[in-house]
């Protein structure tokens, strides 16, 4: 008798709370202020469209058609709807399976044609004596005026005008989901690009004088040329590894770290460096290998042209919302004016040298700017004796920029 009483209150507690949950939201929804019924669907499409979006910027795929479509099903009020590639049907929600091939059949017309259409009920013919399917409406997925697939709507009932318009208007707002998903997939492309552009310009000229200073102290230091070794290949490692556009000051700081020691065991005393960096900002993210061009330049421009001891500063500097990063050295300089006649007077090289093997700093530049906006270019200060000075101006926080990623 117990056991059956406690059940029953239990079971009051819960209707109980339950109705009270429900009294606070009837509550919450009738105060005044709070949103009017056109603003209250305003947010319900703009938070289903939200949902919708985010797979559907992962591409045209059946995981992201998965994800997709029951969102893409609320916004157009369908009793069912498919995502198809030109070639398969990716997924289905609601109404309809039963007439896969036939959709799928539809959705390869239209997609071929570039035209949407609307199929009756005599065209889905059936089987089922009790089949709901009475229609629907095929809207061709254009992306970046490619089409790529269809989105079927499947009524049931013959298709109205409304649901021929939502169909429609779905279809193209989902098609420039995915022209954005081919747009940042491209970018990414890019960005990979421009860093292997950056590897192989270090390698050949960098690996050449590490090996050839390494091979130096074989004979006369083994154990100095086994720790450039090891310096060496971490170096490498991290240079060329396979995944990340991004990377943290402090990563790119060690890598640096090993860069110059191998630098130091080939220039002796001519190459001195001084560090001054913030303990707050090493954490702060930045494009991968985008400080080590600077400082490789510094180097080769500070000591390849000038006679006796060169020097090269790293400072890197909290500066409230941003890091500010300078690479400095006290090299020969240029003129100004060369700055802007490409990317070999950029990059510090002589006009008689191959452009392919030195670091382009336009890369660098670039690349800031893509991530960061126009603002956070480089900014470079040179004079004919004067040096040079490259500064850097990096957000410690930007949306989609994390290290070890690719935004």
């Amino acid at each position: 008798m117990g056991g059956n009483l406690s059940a029953v209150f239990g079971v009051v507690s819960l209707v109980t709370a339950l109705a009270g949950a429900l009294w606070a939201v009837l509550r919450l929804r009738a105060r005044r202020g709070i949103a009017t019924a056109t603003q209250r669907a305003t947010y319900e499409v703009l938070h289903t469209a939200g949902l919708a979006a985010e797979p559907l910027r992962t591409g045209l795929s059946t995981t992201g058609a998965a994800k997709a479509v029951r969102h893409l099903r609320a916004l157009v009020g369908a009793a069912g709807l498919a995502l198809t590639d030109r070639e398969a049907l990716l997924a289905l929600d609601g109404r309809g399976a039963h007439h896969g091939e036939q959709l799928l059949a539809a959705a390869r017309r239209a997609a071929s044609a570039g035209r949407s259409t609307v199929l009756r009920e005599s065209e889905l013919r059936c089987d089922l004596v009790d089949c709901p399917v009475r229609g629907a409406v095929v809207a061709p997925l254009s992306a970046d005026g490619r089409v790529v697939g269809a989105l079927v709507a499947i009524a049931d009932e013959q298709p109205a005008p409304g649901l021929v318009q939502a169909t429609l208007e779905t279809a193209h707002w989902a098609g420039d989901q995915l022209a954005l998903a081919e747009l940042d997939s491209s970018r990414e492309r890019l960005a990979r690009a421009e860093v292997r552009a950056l590897r192989a310009q270090i390698s050949p000229h960098f690996i050449y004088n590490a090996l050839a200073a390494i091979g130096s102290f074989v004979r006369t230091d083994p154990e100095r040329a086994r720790e450039l070794i090891l310096e060496f290949a971490e170096f490498t490692r991290y240079s060329f590894r396979a995944h990340g556009e991004f990377t943290t000051l402090a990563e790119e700081l060690r890598s640096i770290d090993r860069y110059l020691t191998i630098e130091r065991a080939r220039f002796g005393e001519r190459l001195q460096v001084r560090l001054q960096i913030a303990p707050e900002v090493l954490p702060v993210t930045l494009p991968f290998l985008c400080l080590q061009p600077l400082v490789e330049n510094a180097v080769r421009h500070g000591l390849s042209r000038k006679p006796g001891t060169g020097m090269v500063c790293i400072e890197a500097r909290d500066a409230g919302a941003e890091c500010h990063i300078t690479v400095e050295d006290d090299g020969v300089g240029m003129d100004p004016t060369t700055l802007a006649a490409g990317v070999a007077e950029l990059a510090g090289s002589d006009p008689t040298d191959d452009p392919g093997q030195h670091v382009g700093l336009s890369n660098v530049d670039e690349r800031l700017r893509s991530v960061f906006g126009d603002k956070f270019g480089l900014v470079v200060e040179t004079g004919l004796g004067s040096g040079t000075k490259v500064s850097m101006r990096v957000p410690k926080f930007h949306p989609g920029v994390r290290a070890g990623s690719a935004q």
